[in-house]
């Protein structure tokens, strides 16, 4: 694929804070007008990646290019340019939405910044609450804030480090509404998240562990390439079974659902007989879900 398709391609990012290797190799292109997913444990590398894409923080080796710039020598253009998001409030408790929003603009030096925070004030709805103190707002309206400040200065690329892990399920649909309908715009969106209903919405995904990206694909391709099984027993009496199994099969992934167990477990796993029990075995479907888990607790990364 040419440079001219891509909004970020790096290779071989690699950052080092004292002993610990947060960032070991990882190459990443993602797609201009791309939803792209980033998924993985706490701890795995996953906001160490997105600073170093942002310009705020410098490789200790590697190179790429988000937008363009150099993520090595033009970071200063990188921010100015993209629109950086965290899981964290940022913007000011103690200013009002409005005067939050004309701080910001004052700062990207917005030179049309009336009419354009009153588009996003309209568009976000937060017209209503322009003289509350930001401070004083629920997690999803400092989620609309935040994200308004983000979209004013119309950034191309949107790099968003877990936004919605402190709002409601409400909060995140809307929010994502309004990603989609950016990316649809053109908009390039690079989302880190451990929602799984999230993970639906994004068109690629790169799952990261340890510093390293060991799957990159559709949410569909990496269930389809995992060497993993999914079974599920149906039936009343799948309860009596939980506790033994959690005792002797502690290494399966055991989820109880309301009308039997859905069991995750190594390719060619010998299941045990619960015929006695009046109960039988079904294969079923792997979700993202299991895939996810599986990595995460069993190191079950093999070659996907």
């Amino acid at each position: 694929m040419s440079e001219k398709q891509l909004a970020i391609e790096v290779k071989g990012l690699r950052k080092t804070f004292g002993d610990l290797k947060a960032v070991r190799g990882v190459d990443l292109s993602i797609n201009k007008g791309e939803i792209f997913g980033f998924v993985g444990p706490n701890g795995s590398g996953k906001t160490t990646t997105i600073r170093m894409l942002c310009g705020l923080l410098t490789p200790d080796e590697g190179e790429g290019r988000c937008m363009g710039y150099n993520i090595l020598t033009e970071s200063s253009k990188i921010k100015r340019n993209i629109g950086y998001m965290t899981q964290h409030y940022t913007l000011y408790k103690d200013m009002t939405v409005y005067e939050n929003l004309k701080f910001m603009a004052d700062l990207y030096r917005i030179k049309n910044k009336k009419e354009k925070i009153d588009y996003l004030l309209e568009e976000l709805h937060l017209t209503d609450r322009i003289d509350q103190i930001s401070g004083t707002l629920s997690g999803g309206w400092k989620q609309r804030l935040t994200l308004a400040a983000t979209l004013l200065h119309d950034p191309k690329v949107l790099l968003l480090d877990e936004p919605t892990s402190a709002v409601d399920l409400q909060a995140r649909r809307e929010f994502w509404t309004q990603i989609e309908k950016l990316t649809a715009k053109g908009v390039t969106a690079l989302v880190s998240t451990q929602f799984m209903d999230e993970v639906n919405r994004c068109h690629r995904l790169a799952y990261i562990s340890s510093g390293q990206i060991m799957a990159v694909g559709t949410a569909e391709n990496i269930i389809n390439q995992s060497p993993l099984e999914a079974w599920f027993i149906k039936g009343r009496a799948w309860h009596q079974l939980f506790a033994e199994f959690e005792k002797d099969f502690f290494d399966w992934q055991m989820t109880p659902q309301r009308d039997g167990l859905h069991v995750v477990v190594a390719p060619n796993t010998k299941l045990p007989d619960v015929s006695k029990h009046g109960l039988k075995w079904e294969r079923t479907d792997l979700t993202f879900e299991d895939v996810f888990v599986g990595l995460v607790q069993n190191d079950i990364m093999g070659q996907i």
